[in-house]
């Protein structure tokens, strides 16, 4: 955008073309003026205490432990480095890594032994039957 403004292109036709407002245009080459580039400035604040620890311990954790929920990832940074955490943040800090990480959402345990394979499962409504889109009886005929 800037590279038009500065082949000649007027102010306005370039925040139209690329649709930005002119106060940004303004505020571009303002910043570029001052600092000779247009990178955004740092965001202010302390640097992330957790987040630089939690970062620097995920990838090789993740490499030996694969199958663990956000919760045990969580458990095993309290554990080694007794810093605390929420599974959110070990959830964003999984995202930020390179690579994208699969996240488990469900439980290591074993499936209950009283639920048969294909049977509904009890957030299911009954009189339900997996990939149908009708109610249906127990023998599985499609109700009127």
């Amino acid at each position: 955008m800037l590279a038009a403004v500065d082949r000649g292109v007027p102010r306005e036709e370039a925040a139209k073309t690329f649709s930005v407002s002119m106060p940004t245009i303004k505020r571009w080459l303002k910043r570029r003026r001052e600092t000779g580039d247009v990178e955004p400035k740092p965001i202010p604040g302390r640097p992330s205490v957790k987040g630089a620890a939690l970062e620097e311990w995920l990838p090789s954790h993740l490499e030996e432990h694969a199958d663990f929920t956000l919760e045990e990832h969580r458990e095993a940074f309290e554990e080694a480095s007794a810093t605390r955490v929420s599974p959110a943040t070990v959830g964003r800090a999984i995202a930020r890594l390179p690579g994208g990480w699969p996240l488990k959402k469900s439980p290591r345990w074993p499936p209950s032994a009283t639920r048969k394979p294909g049977a509904p499962s009890a957030s299911e409504p009954t009189g339900w039957t997996r990939g149908a889109s009708s109610p249906s009886t127990s023998a599985g005929r499609t109700l009127p």
